[in-house]
């Protein structure tokens, strides 16, 4: 099959740089973790690495097929996926909402800048045994998770978003005798965008790292029970298979915030 050729793009000084195109891209991206996963089998197979220690990729792909037949796979990565998008939105909407409010209240900002500084700061895993007393220990607990570590980080980041809003933008509409509501609808919210979108490519791996950890400490099903259980068993190939299926669920959340960008800027 006849690749694309690559693209060139005008540079200052009269240099262009090729862009390559995105067959190619993703010929490159096949071939490395190609030459990753040969590397690794090799290095096991010749004592270099502990299989013991490390598996080995024709072992992680024996397994994982092992696992799609059963169905376990599916069920385990469904379970993780809905948790960790469900305390994604949840999070990331209301945080966002509550940073961009922020901006109307000054003063109410300056009062729970600490606090707020303060709770990013915590670990949140060492809310985990008050999220489970207070939701149990079934789906409830691990989207709460999930959702209060996104939520700080889209509080702050949107906040911080609309801080950054051009401020002579905010003066002109002051100058045209806009309400503050007004400027906020019409200067603030949009300006912060790239901002609130920024935060959601972060909090993909944060709502998984909720759902997983929720997972760890009180569960007997998704990714993170399978890749706890696997690990205590010393069942290394299955450990690989359930963090590149977490990779799948992330890549996938990935895929659908690049397709909300678009449609932003469209």
């Amino acid at each position: 099959m006849a690749m694309a050729p690559a693209r060139t793009l005008p540079h200052r000084g009269g240099w262009r740089v090729a862009m390559p195109s995105p067959s190619r891209v993703a010929l490159y991206q096949i071939a490395l973790l190609l030459a990753l996963l040969a590397l690794w089998e090799a290095g096991v197979a010749l004592g270099w690495l502990p299989v013991f220690l490390y598996g080995r990729p024709s072992g992680v792909i024996a397994k994982g097929w092992q696992l799609i037949l059963s169905g376990e796979l599916a069920r385990d990565a469904a379970l993780t996926a809905w948790e960790a998008i469900s305390g994604f939105a949840i999070g990331t909407v209301l945080g966002s909402a509550a940073g961009l409010t922020l901006w109307l209240f000054p003063t109410g900002a300056a009062v729970l800048r600490p606090y707020m500084i303060a709770l990013n700061g915590l670990p949140k895993i060492a809310l985990a045994p008050l999220i489970i007393v207070w939701f149990g220990i079934g789906l409830g607990s691990k989207i709460a998770i999930a959702a209060i570590i996104t939520f700080i980080v889209a509080l702050i980041t949107a906040q911080q978003g609309a801080k950054e809003v051009d401020a002579d933008l905010v003066k002109l509409m002051r100058s045209l005798g806009a309400s503050r509501l007004r400027t906020w609808r019409t200067v603030i919210v949009p300006g912060a965008m790239p901002w609130i979108v920024s935060a959601f490519r972060l909090n993909v791996g944060f709502a998984l790292i909720g759902a997983v950890v929720g997972e760890y400490i009180a569960s007997k099903e998704g990714l993170g029970y399978m890749i706890y259980y696997a690990g205590v068993l010393y069942d290394l190939n299955a450990v690989w298979v359930g963090i590149a299926a977490l990779m799948g669920v992330a890549l996938a959340m990935y895929g659908v915030i690049d397709l909300i960008e678009r449609r932003l800027r469209a």
